[in-house]
């Protein structure tokens, strides 16, 4: 039968974590080692001893994860994580949802003694 869409293949295969997962792996220790226990060993590369935390990739040899770490993509991954991630209450006030919970009636320091008197 074949493959339905390689390019949906590829696509996911590629997938990696996350900056908010990555970014919880490094904060907690429980929650990295709960993410590695989730893959097989055997299925890793030499069984799963050479892995950076940072891009969540695992590696042949210390040697590649000590030249990946050298490299351009691995610092450009540590300089994104370095960056706060943008919250749900800062998402909705960019797109012009406010939350107000100051009630129906604002409580500006307006005062009557400010309206203009036109004159006839």
């Amino acid at each position: 039968m074949g493959v339905g869409n390689k390019r949906t293949l590829t696509k996911t295969r590629r997938k990696t974590r996350d900056l908010d997962q990555i970014k919880a792996d490094l904060l907690s220790p429980k929650h990295l080692a709960q993410y590695k226990e989730t893959k097989a060993p055997e299925d890793l590369p030499d069984l799963g001893r050479w892995y950076c935390t940072e891009c969540a990739k695992w590696f042949e040899s210390e040697v590649n994860l000590v030249v990946h770490r050298k490299g351009k993509p691995h610092k450009r991954r540590v300089k994104q994580l370095q960056e706060e991630p943008y919250t749900q209450k800062e998402a909705e006030a960019a797109i012009g949802l406010q939350t107000d919970n100051h009630g129906p009636y604002r409580s500006d320091n307006t005062t009557d003694s400010d309206e203009i008197v036109m004159t006839t």
